[in-house]
């Protein structure tokens, strides 16, 4: 049997999206049950058991708040599981802002030491 090309790109990409779909799909965390977190890479049966237990309280506002009642999630923890597909209220997680000098800026401790000794 010889395919047509015109008919080989559709196959092509309804394959791939089988494939992908279940990596693409996002498993919100207060609606997941113990089985969808525990397919998420990095949570195991321990910290899928605490966030249900604090989701039994009341869902999770936010990112921060479940970063705050979840032992064991961290903003480094939430950054590699909101990348795997944990969202929080259809949210995935931003990083709060570093804040670093820009370059070539002193620290107001610099400053205050300069002036003084002007």
């Amino acid at each position: 049997m010889r395919l047509r090309p015109a008919l080989l790109a559709p196959r092509l990409c309804l394959a791939a999206l089988l494939h992908l779909g279940p990596a693409l799909a996002a498993t919100e965390i207060n609606q997941a049950r113990e089985a969808d977190l525990d397919g998420i890479k990095g949570i195991g049966p321990a910290l899928s058991s605490r966030i249900l237990a604090e989701r039994a309280k009341r869902p999770f506002r936010d990112w921060g708040d479940l970063i705050a009642r979840v032992k064991g999630i961290k903003p480094a923890t939430a950054t590699r599981l909101s990348g795997d597909g944990l969202t929080v209220n259809g949210a995935s997680y931003t990083p709060p802002e570093q804040h670093a000098n820009p370059l070539g800026s002193t620290s107001a401790a610099a400053e205050r030491s300069r002036s003084a000794s002007d």
